[in-house]
């Protein structure tokens, strides 16, 4: 991964912007998260452009700078030409005297760079007649060329970037210096490290906006104009042959932004059919003015240009042109490590994304790549998962809940909040007699359902749960729960049948009756035969009673 750009894991919610917008394609996913590929990041800043979450962060080199102040030497900034536009009418001079507060030893224009760059461009061109020359100027272009397009790599000028031309015209100057260089790029704070020793640190305007805030220092509007500033035209695009006098004979001139435009270039200059041009390529649409941080948070073309080509005067910087061999930079071929699978190993990958032939590969771009190919590439390289398909989702999530739907025993009505029917499944169908579910769609419930229960959840917002209705008209007995969606404005009804054990249970109640009537008409009889038992033992008691006392009277009377 970039050590310039950082991830906050915390806050990435997988919703693949930022490989959609990755014009190179150098984000894999893993675990929900998104995770930079450092050797295949070309360092362009669009996924910390679009991330809806700010999980993206550019790496903080405020400290580094501070450190640097600290140590002694004398700081010097280069401040790249975009500064103008990024703060609404504020001046070198301005942009000096409040940078020097924070401690500077002082500030100077990367455009004097961009004066001693566009001159060895020239002298190329004239000197060296090359059939192409690429300029060389954006760190992210040249890594880009570095990294998918390494056959072009004669055809990129072998020149330092104006910042790094700039740094090290100061350092010349002044050995003891330390340069920190401020622009609006991510891809500069890795050229920096990359090509060490020459810049000490990189920050971004809001790194230095930042620093400035909490210092209390305000920057003053005020511009003074200079006549001899036009490498000031750098950042926008066509800037650089603004500069350039751009009249070698046999050559044209083009200039070009954006990483989409400069690929399909590079790839016509790979075919042979690009000659006799130079060519001034800028990863950001725009060009600087453009650059990530820019867009991010002063996003204004045409406003930013103009301030710009205000500013810019109409004569080269007053500077001294060094030795050519001090400005050479070597671009080495980065090689990056992604394998490309065989053509059925590509295949078996998309069949495992339902893809089984070319009219389902729909190509729709949901999960960040141009085709569903290029997708299963990426899954090969394991760089996007399988679950990244937007329409394997929602077709596994349809199938899924349509066999559950279709083939649950209880019945399932969708109504919307008119009543009327927007789903039934197999079993409502065949639970109240109807032949095919288009027969009652869109027409009202109270076709084929009383609607007092709907009317109720309609109303009072309660769910029913488990409320058994008898339906007359299909002389069946059900258990209804109906539930009110309010979000998607829909009552959903379950119905289960229960008839089997209504009719189960009037049985039991029927024999529990019958056995009540037997038992009572058995008490009754016992009771009966009871009382005459007990008629008959009171008469014999009586008769006995009679029978004694006789007996009794006699034996007295002798």
């Amino acid at each position: 991964m970039p050590n310039c750009l950082t991830l906050k894991k915390s806050n990435c919610k997988n919703c693949y912007k930022c490989i959609r917008h990755c014009p190179v394609k150098s984000i894999r996913f893993s675990g929900n998260q998104a995770h930079i590929i450092g050797n295949e990041c070309i360092l362009c800043g669009q996924c910390f452009v679009v991330c809806p979450q700010n999980a993206k962060e550019i790496v903080d080199e405020t400290e580094k700078a501070r450190v640097l102040l600290q140590s002694g030497a004398p700081v010097y900034v280069s401040l790249a030409p975009s500064f103008i536009a990024n703060y609404d009418g504020v001046g070198i001079e301005s942009m000096r005297d409040a940078l020097k507060q924070l401690g500077f030893c002082d500030v100077e224009e990367t455009a004097i760079g961009a004066t001693i760059v566009k001159r060895e461009y020239e002298r190329i061109l004239h000197e060296e007649q090359r059939d192409i020359l690429i300029s060389s100027c954006c760190h992210s272009i040249n890594l880009l060329i570095q990294k998918y397009f390494p056959s072009l790599l004669p055809y990129l000028a072998d020149v330092a970037s104006p910042m790094m031309a700039h740094c090290a015209e100061i350092k010349r100057r002044d050995p003891e210096a330390k340069t920190v260089f401020i622009g609006p790029c991510v891809a500069k704070k890795d050229e920096a490290e990359h090509y060490a020793g020459i810049v000490d640190a990189v920050l971004t305007f809001e790194e230095l906006t930042k620093w400035l805030d909490s210092a209390g220092i305000e920057l003053k509007r005020e511009i003074s104009p200079n006549a001899e500033s036009r490498a000031r035209f750098f950042p926008t695009t066509g800037g650089v042959l603004k500069t350039m006098a751009a009249n070698e004979p046999g050559y044209s001139y083009l200039a070009l932004d954006g990483v989409e435009n400069c690929i399909s270039a590079l790839r016509d200059i790979e075919s042979g059919k690009v000659h006799k041009c130079f060519i001034e390529m800028s990863a950001c649409v725009g060009s600087c003015v453009g650059g990530p941080v820019m867009e991010k948070y002063h996003r204004s073309p045409v406003k930013d240009y103009m301030a710009v080509a205000q500013f810019a005067g109409e004569k080269d910087f007053d500077v001294a042109q060094p030795d050519t061999l001090l400005l050479k930079k070597n671009f080495e071929f980065i090689e990056r490590r992604s394998q490309t699978p065989s053509e059925f190993e590509i295949g078996e990958i998309l069949r495992q994304m339902g893809k089984f032939k070319p009219s389902q590969e729909l190509n729709c771009g949901s999960c960040g790549y141009n085709t569903c190919r290029e997708k299963a590439i990426a899954i090969y390289q394991g760089k996007a998962e399988i679950s990244m398909c937007l329409p394997f989702l929602k077709d596994k999530a349809e199938s899924f809940s349509d066999s559950i739907v279709k083939n649950t025993p209880n019945g399932i009505i969708v109504l919307n909040e008119n009543l009327e029917v927007q789903q039934i499944n197999t079993a409502a169908q065949k639970l109240m007699n109807i032949r095919s579910a288009s027969d009652v769609l869109g027409d009202s419930v109270v076709r084929i359902l009383e609607p007092q229960n709907f009317l109720e959840v309609l109303k009072t917002g309660k769910a029913i749960t488990d409320r058994r209705v008898y339906l007359a008209e299909y002389s069946c007995y059900t258990e209804q729960t109906i539930v009110h969606d309010k979000e998607g404005r829909m009552l959903i009804c379950i119905m289960r049948d229960v008839t089997d054990e209504e009719r189960q249970r009037e049985r039991k109640e029927a024999i529990s009756r019958q056995t009540v009537e037997v038992a009572d008409k058995v008490v009754d009889k016992q009771m009966r035969i009871v009382q005459e038992i007990a008629s008959l033992l009171g008469e014999t008691a009586a008769e006995t009673k009679i029978a004694l006392s006789k007996l009794k009277e006699s034996i007295a009377d002798e």
